[in-house]
């Protein structure tokens, strides 16, 4: 029941796809309409080759959207068992590892944005600009894929924060803003969210009109109406015994705003990029591609 005008239409995704849907939205047929319009190349449309489930189960014939869902799957840079093998070394990281890790996941999430359908046949402002606000996101749902280890202590050493005295209220408000994204990670993984539906979560977040600047707004709506109903058909299909799960995960997202992007930026990459804005790493990492490399040095 959430309003959904101009002003608050993406501030709840799942209300607005329900008054979408209920309005005689279909789902197939905003992706169809771009790529009659040639605003999408036929070879990227989600029927275009045979593509498998990461399980190797086709979606009960649904091939329209389990081909949409295997290109975000195959984009990811690095394989959900890769960061596994790095959660069990140590249940408690070390400063170091931390900030390793934290950059792992934001190149992961960069160079899965650039591997993706449609990302890469935007404009390049607009891409800079849709990273610039969904990075925090991807970060966090990165965070949760991969069981992130988010220990207070290493955090507050990893942000400098024990290197020299300081106001307690300080110390308690970083303390704080490090519970709220534990609490975002442990509802994710509490929900038991596999790397399909994670993907689909990635899109939603990323794929968002309220970006700054965007040369085509309805373009990328679209596109992410079509991760939503790609997202939908596949917890119908892959969890039939529960109804309300495609609404738990949508309901997820906007949530994830809670945790401040200055405070990840400050917890995880200080250490590794100065004072370096991140919004500059980020867009260095998109225009130098797969040649990123540490250490790092703003691209002037």
């Amino acid at each position: 029941n959430c309003p959904i005008d101009q002003h608050h239409r993406n501030q709840c995704q799942y209300c607005r796809l329900k008054k979408c849907l209920k309005s005689g939205m279909r789902r197939e047929g905003r992706w169809e309409a771009a790529v009659q319009r040639g605003r999408i190349p036929p070879s990227q449309h989600p029927f275009h080759g045979q593509m498998a489930f990461h399980n190797g189960d086709p979606l009960n014939g649904h091939t329209y959207l389990s081909s949409f869902i295997s290109m975000l799957l195959r984009a990811e840079p690095y394989p959900t068992s890769r960061y596994g093998n790095c959660m069990q070394q140590s249940n408690i990281m070390g400063i170091e590892n931390i900030c390793e890790l934290a950059a792992r996941l934001l190149f992961s999430a960069v160079e899965w944005a650039r591997n993706i359908p449609f990302f890469p046949e935007l404009q390049v402002t607009d891409q800079v600009a849709l990273l610039r606000l969904g990075w925090s996101e991807l970060f966090v749902l990165n965070a949760a894929q991969c069981s992130m280890p988010l220990h207070v202590a290493p955090l507050l050493a990893a942000a400098g924060l024990h290197a020299s005295p300081m106001a307690a209220e300080r110390v308690v408000a970083f303390m704080d803003h490090i519970r709220i994204f534990q609490e975002q990670v442990e509802k994710l993984k509490a929900l038991h969210v596999d790397s399909a539906e994670y993907s689909c979560l990635k899109a939603i977040a990323l794929f968002s009109s309220d970006a700054c600047g965007l040369s085509d707004m309805n373009h990328i709506e679209s596109i992410q109406e079509k991760s939503q109903c790609a997202l939908e058909e596949y917890c119908r299909s892959q969890y039939p015994n529960q109804p309300t799960r495609f609404g738990k995960l949508l309901l997820r997202l906007p949530s994830l705003r809670t945790v401040s992007a200055q405070v990840i930026e400050q917890l995880f990459f200080v250490r590794l990029v100065g004072k370096t804005p991140i919004e500059t790493l980020i867009r260095d990492m998109l225009l130098s591609g797969g040649s990123f490399s540490w250490p790092y040095m703003a691209i002037q």
